[in-house]
């Protein structure tokens, strides 16, 4: 069964380009289509015990860290997964996910 949450913001940025929001009851959404900052309503699209993913359906707020996509084809092909997502902020959510990956699968120190 497929549910709705209204007024989800997109609080963080994860792996394979997904955005993060939570749902009322407090589990993760895996939203494909948002970014960090987006108060969106979000149609679900899996259930799982731990989490859901989801699709944005309508935006309320769109984030100060949107831009335009430079590419026609961004959202269509596939290989690209944040170009509506400023450079800068590419760059932030990428590092966080490097960083994150070593120090939780690869038990790394990092320095500070």
């Amino acid at each position: 069964k497929r549910v709705v949450f209204e007024n989800v913001e997109v609080v963080d940025a994860g792996a394979k380009g997904k955005t993060i929001g939570k749902a009322p009851d407090g589990r993760v959404i895996f939203l494909n289509n948002a970014v960090p900052g987006d108060v969106v309503d979000v149609q679900t699209t899996k259930k799982r015990k731990a989490y859901f993913e989801g699709t944005a359906i309508n935006y309320h707020t769109l984030s100060d860290k949107r831009t335009e996509p430079q590419c026609e084809h961004f959202g269509v092909c596939g290989g690209c997964k944040w170009q509506h997502m400023g450079y800068e902020h590419q760059l932030f959510y990428k590092q966080k996910e490097v960083e994150n990956n070593l120090t939780r699968i690869g038990h790394l120190q990092l320095p500070s």
